[in-house]
């Protein structure tokens, strides 16, 4: 099953020749959702062949690097005719910013768009498949990150013991025992899906935190999580401006993906200032985080496969 990550804009508050404002673009089996919609998203998104079949956005706050994106993006949709509706997720007081930003320029949609305030603690998206949980981030601003937590996948299923020692038959009694359903066999015996198949397996974490200081709650959404995505707007040499601006160092993002026990960990929102020497800030992470570390470019596109490799 699919869950692949294109990263649209990876600079910080100003862009440059090679790195776009914030936006990142996510397909889960066919669900495509977009995090955050810096200026120009949708030329990224054209450039970078997503696609544009999204049905939600995700803003984490409402600086402008994070959102001028939207009204050329929703007029982008509009000219192209789309008819499905859109839903805008934001923190709590931005449906106003937000509704504004939809309808720049005097531009009323052809389609439906609906705008939604979601606090952090709250699920943004409910799935059989898949939650959007929403968790509180530290900015200059009301702000939050979103985790997109998989549930629990079926335990393997046995067939070799199921024919071979349970005499069960190649067919649809397999089908009953992975869904949990006991099944009886021609002599009677009745067997129990625990016999051949094995206990749930857990489904994937992708974490966003958004522009954010490091914080506890971070640590807490990104437990286990395959991929961490967080803000490393600088190095420990300015760790007092990232202080002063509500931002992290590469350090600070490393020491939450170790604490929470992340798999990989994307640094970005990089600062204009480190432009052709972002290795500064991997060869700092990478100290202090043992798992995979990387700053990502515009444009790369970053498979999350299951935990179990399977």
């Amino acid at each position: 099953m699919t869950l692949r990550v294109t990263f649209l804009g990876t600079s910080g508050a100003v862009p440059t020749v090679e790195r776009a404002p914030s936006a990142l673009y996510v397909n889960r089996e066919g669900d495509e959702l977009l995090f955050d919609c810096g200026e120009g998203t949708q030329r990224q998104m054209m450039r970078f062949s997503t696609g544009f079949g999204f049905e939600h956005v995700f803003l984490t706050h409402m600086h402008g690097d994070h959102i001028l994106g939207i009204p050329g993006l929703v007029q982008s949709l509009d000219f192209n005719d789309r008819e499905d509706p859109l839903t805008i997720h934001g923190p709590p007081g931005s449906k106003r910013t937000v509704e504004s930003l939809v309808r720049a320029g005097d531009h009323d949609p052809g389609f439906p768009v609906r705008v939604r305030e979601v606090a952090p603690g709250d699920v943004a998206v409910d799935r059989e498949e898949y939650e959007i949980r929403t968790f509180e981030t530290q900015h200059r601003t009301s702000s939050m990150g979103y985790a997109l937590v998989e549930s629990d996948r079926k335990g393997r299923f046995d067939r070799e013991k199921a024919e071979e020692e349970l005499g069960i038959p190649p067919g649809p009694k397999y089908g009953k025992l992975h869904s949990g359903e006991p099944v009886e066999l021609d002599d009677g015996t009745v067997v129990q899906p625990d016999e051949v198949v094995g206990p749930p397996r857990p489904g994937r974490t992708f974490v966003y935190t958004g522009d954010t200081r490091p914080v506890e709650s971070t640590v807490d959404a990104a437990a286990d999580a395959d991929l961490l995505v967080h803000d490393a707007t600088f190095t420990e040499a300015d760790a007092d401006r990232a202080r002063q601006t509500a931002h992290s160092t590469a350090k600070e993002a490393a020491d939450v993906a170790r604490r929470a026990d992340a798999k990989r960990l994307a640094l970005v929102h990089v600062s204009s200032r480190y432009a052709g020497r972002v290795d500064e800030l991997e060869s700092e992470a990478a100290a202090v985080f043992d798992g995979e570390v990387f700053v990502p470019d515009d444009g790369d596109e970053v498979a999350v496969p299951f935990p179990d490799g399977d």
